[in-house]
């Protein structure tokens, strides 16, 4: 009994020696050995995502539609202001005009494999319906993308303006408090932080900065921007204090965007006035005179 004890204490004895020298080895390792450590497993997650990052969907388009490149390339030649329009959507990559125009080709095959679903009766005619339909989808969704990429800039100028007006009265400047407002209002404005970023990219190229302006007023296509860019120009013209006539144009755009939401709300009453015919009263209707109808249907039946 005495060696079998031995023999499990030394055995526990053995395990905790190597388990207290693997212990040190990894412990005691110098501090450039940790940032060395720290450095590959760096390296070795960045190869991991690259490999997710290299993978795109515009390739995969182009690869898909590569078959069709005369065709997209002709419908590039008819339409010169794709890639100005794909701009004010915010798609400003090299290759969004190709990427749009593939989306552009490949719905129609879409739709008319999603007619096949309905049945063979009137098939070419829902082939038909759903092709040419499937051709205008990625057009709907850039003319939407468009207006809800305006409305956002629209909403998020005055706000942006106050933060210049505060930005200058502290003492900044035009071209620094611009970008240090791109910098506050990028997670609550993103599309207008993205404007005024490029604006900085652009003085910092060497562009003027009235030019650079003229320029975002070019890209975002909205008649406020306009409208604030020609402000710009003017009191740099006369020489006017720019951080009072920011002020009142931001109280001026403050007071527009009031009127806007009131004319919204006066609408409501007659937006109201469909629901209400077609599913409220119909609804009214049957629970008020129901009853009635009912008791009258037994009295007839009774005589």
């Amino acid at each position: 009994m005495s060696v079998l004890l031995m023999a499990i204490f030394l055995a526990v004895a053995v395990f905790a020696a190597i388990t207290l020298l693997i212990f040190m080895a990894i412990g005691d390792r110098t501090p450039a050995e940790v940032r060395l450590s720290q450095l590959q497993s760096q390296r070795l997650d960045a190869s991991d995502s690259d490999v997710w990052e290299s993978f795109r969907v515009q390739d995969l388009l182009a690869v898909i539609t590569r078959p069709l490149a005369p065709f997209r390339d002709w419908l590039r030649s008819r339409d010169d202001e794709l890639a100005y329009r794909l701009s004010i959507a915010g798609f400003r990559q090299a290759d969004a005009p190709d990427t749009f125009l593939s989306c552009k080709m490949l719905t129609p095959i879409l739709g008319v494999l999603l007619a096949t679903f309905f049945g063979s009766e009137n098939f070419l005619f829902l082939m038909l319906l759903f092709g040419v339909g499937g051709f205008f989808v990625p057009d709907l969704y850039l003319f939407y993308h468009i207006g809800k990429r305006k409305v956002a800039i629209n909403k998020a100028l005055p706000d942006a303006l106050d933060l210049l007006v505060i930005c200058m009265e502290a003492g900044l400047g035009i071209d620094q408090a611009t970008l240090r407002i791109a910098k506050e209002i990028d997670a609550v404005y993103p599309e207008l932080s993205e404007e005024l970023s490029i604006i900085g990219y652009e003085q910092r190229a060497g562009k003027p900065r009235l030019d650079a302006w003229r320029s975002m007023s070019d890209r975002v296509d909205l008649d406020t921007v306009r409208q604030f860019v020609a402000m710009l120009v003017q009191t740099d013209k006369l020489g006017t204090p720019i951080a009072r006539a920011l002020s009142q144009f931001a109280d001026a755009l403050r007071t527009k965007r009031l009127l806007l939401a009131e004319e919204q709300a006066a609408k409501t009453t007659v937006k109201l006035i469909f629901p209400l015919a077609l599913f409220i009263f119909p609804a009214l209707f049957v629970v008020l005179l129901g009853p009635g109808i009912l008791t009258a249907i037994k009295i007839l039946e009774n005589q």
